[in-house]
């Protein structure tokens, strides 16, 4: 094992022995006699530390260190510097111009020892805060536009807000109408291409003194600024002409949401969430392309606050509960699956609409929790009826996206179906659009386990997102279900007509199973019946029921 380096420069011969005597078994030993020597060493060898004699006729020691200071490759090295005894203010100076540390000759072995020992250990330390430093820089910065990630831009722009207190304040939120269609579209390089742009124009219109910027999400970025420095028409105007000047064929369109800060103590992700509220209320509304936060808005807030509060104990309290919509094969005349569906009584509030809590849910993660209630409750239905010697469907359950990233969700299906001593084509597993596209390469590998496992697997909506055709190359389905959409304009609109017929025929070229959504009056069952095999799930037959009604109505059928 090579010992470290030590470069001795400017030591006559006493004290070059004393440093030999003192230092040779511990460091490979260099010796420069004067300056032009020094730099030629350091040139060759990889200096882990230097002792500097200063008091030397052949070299000026003094100005041997300024010069090494005033050279970056060098200024990390600890320099420990020897001074005649008595050279009351050499040892000031020395440090002054960049040694570390200083010893009088004759060299006491002690001494000496101790003194280098402890600037190796401060060097050590400095360069090991400097790298904290660094990485703490870098883990600050969203790496394709460099500006702050989310929980910098928090924490900085609530610093900022704080120590501003006498500055009124907007969070101005912005997205990206439609930006994962321009990834698919035209490849992710495109869409980085319109992020770094877009990155460059916003840190050209703040002021970092009073102002901060960030990247929080794949196409959202957020603004701090100080009101009267925002003239959100003159930027949307701007932003516009910009992205027209990167000759992509398709629009790119910014929107914004605006919280003006009124309560400085509300953490930044809420006056986020707020901004971000405002912002959905207009995104896609291609006239108004801003709006404010308003009281409705937070009417909504609370309401979502309300669902957060709760949520917890009603699941334990067993507010939750399914409800099962039967979904029907018509030219046999009977029921062949159900979709399992979530229903929550709050004592005070009632019934709380799925629309508004399965939302919350899904962005706070609650959604884990509830869709495994769902699926157990599945279970347990489904061993009643067979424990009664009864009849049984399979149902299908919903499985959101978070659910994907769960590293036991395969072995928590695995052991409801040994559980409760079933098989595993009694429960269809339905997968979304969206849970594809924000990882593909994860859900097709948990996918393709299911399958394995012996799980029918479904498209849900499918259709109503522009990747929905680029899934089905990707993934093994056994059924789609073709989004409500289309079956709500059969009857007037030849189009969804056309689109229905093709995606029927599709199905059926690729040997899947098809159900189709939403399915109201005698004209829409009529015309899907006319394509041949398909099931059907809609009003026209039954709305979703409570396990006792559909007990009795999959009763009636057997």
């Amino acid at each position: 094992m090579s010992l470290p380096i030590m470069l001795m420069a400017g030591a006559e011969e006493a004290v070059s022995n004393d440093i030999k005597r003192i230092f040779s078994s511990e460091y490979e030993i260099h010796a420069a006699h004067n300056e032009d020597e020094g730099f030629n060493l350091l040139n060759q060898i990889d200096a882990n530390v230097m002792i500097v004699a200063l008091n030397n006729s052949e070299m000026d020691g003094y100005q041997f260190l300024e010069n090494i200071a005033q050279d970056q490759r060098y200024k990390k090295i600890p320099i420990l510097a020897v001074i005649d005894h008595g050279d009351s203010e050499g040892g000031e100076r020395a440090m002054k111009l960049g040694a570390r540390e200083f010893v009088t000759s004759p060299l006491n072995e002690t001494t000496t020892r101790y003194r280098l020992k402890n600037i190796i250990a401060r060097a050590e330390n400095e360069d090991h805060l400097q790298r904290i430093a660094e990485i703490s820089r870098s883990m600050e910065l969203d790496s394709l536009t460099g500006l702050y990630n989310r929980s910098a831009f928090y924490r900085h722009a609530s610093e900022m807000i704080k120590s501003n207190h006498e500055v009124p304040y907007y969070i101005v939120y912005f997205d990206i109408s439609a930006f994962k269609v321009i990834n698919d579209l035209f490849h992710t390089e495109t869409g980085n291409v319109i992020l770094k742009t877009a990155g460059r124009y916003f840190r050209g219109i703040i002021n970092d003194r009073v102002s901060v910027l960030g990247r929080i999400g794949a196409d959202h970025f957020v603004i701090c600024m100080p009101q009267d420095m925002l003239n959100i028409d003159r930027v949307i105007r701007e932003l516009d002409r910009i992205m027209r000047g990167l000759n992509i064929s398709q629009n790119i369109l910014f929107f914004a949401g605006i919280y003006p800060v009124v309560d400085v103590n509300l953490s930044v992700d809420q006056m986020c969430d707020r901004a971000s509220m405002a912002l959905n209320k207009i995104k896609g509304n291609y006239i108004t392309r801003y709006a404010y936060y308003d009281a409705s808005m937070r009417e909504k807030l609370l309401r979502d606050q309300m669902i957060v509060r709760d949520m917890e104990y009603a699941l334990d309290d067993n507010q939750f509960t399914i409800y099962l919509q039967p979904i029907y094969r018509p030219d046999e005349n009977k029921i062949v699956s159900a979709e399992a569906l979530v229903r929550w009584f709050h004592p005070e509030s009632g019934m709380i609409s799925p629309g508004f809590f399965i939302p919350v849910f899904e962005r706070n993660g609650f959604i884990v929790k509830l869709d495994r209630f769902v699926w157990e409750s599945v279970c347990k239905f489904l061993r009643s009826r067979l424990n009664a010697g009864k009849k049984i469907v399979p149902v299908s359950v919903n499985v959101s996206r978070l659910n994907f990233y769960s590293f036991d969700l395969l072995i928590f299906l695995l052991n409801l179906i040994k559980k409760y001593e079933l098989e595993p084509w009694m429960l269809k597993l339905e997968v979304t659009e969206s849970a594809y596209m924000d990882n593909p390469k994860q859900i097709i590998t948990v996918i393709n386990q299911f399958k394995e496992s012996g799980f029918p697997v479904l498209m849900d909506d499918f259709g109503a997102g522009y990747s929905s055709f680029n899934m089905l190359k990707d993934i093994q389905i056994d059924v789609l279900k073709v989004d409500m959409a289309f079956v709500r304009e059969i009857e007037r609109s030849e189009r969804a007509r056309t689109i229905l017929q093709m995606i029927v025929a599709l199905a059926q070229e690729l040997k899947m199973g098809i159900v189709t959504e939403g399915v109201e009056t005698k004209t829409q069952l009529d015309y899907i019946m006319s394509m041949g095999f398909v099931d059907i799930q809609g009003y026209y037959f039954s709305k979703p029921l409570p396990v006792k009604d559909f007990n009795e109505l999959l009763d009636k059928y057997e």
